[in-house]
């Protein structure tokens, strides 16, 4: 599994974000409810926690593989977190 993250910053708030989960469906599927959970908001990790909470709301693991949720929220809370650490002009 992977996660790409891309985030804009007003300020201290995100601007924008672009979350895409590799490994997790036939093509990259983007958490676009991830992404809106995200906009206008302070960065923060309960902020990146509800963020991977939205983005598998609605996963259905198929037979073996009920662990890739609990992955792909942790992966997502981490992309997250380095994204952020990685801006200029990130908090």
């Amino acid at each position: 599994m992977s996660v790409a993250a891309h985030l804009s910053f007003d300020g201290d708030l995100l601007a924008g974000a672009r979350l895409v989960l590799g490994g997790v469906a036939p093509v990259p599927w983007r958490a676009e409810e991830a992404e809106k959970i995200l906009q206008g908001q302070k960065f923060s990790e309960g902020l990146a926690r509800a963020a991977g909470e939205a983005a598998m709301a609605d996963a259905r693991p198929l037979r073996n593989n009920e662990y890739k949720i609990e992955l792909a929220k942790a992966l997502i809370r981490q992309a997250l977190r380095m994204t952020v650490g990685s801006g200029s002009k990130a908090p």
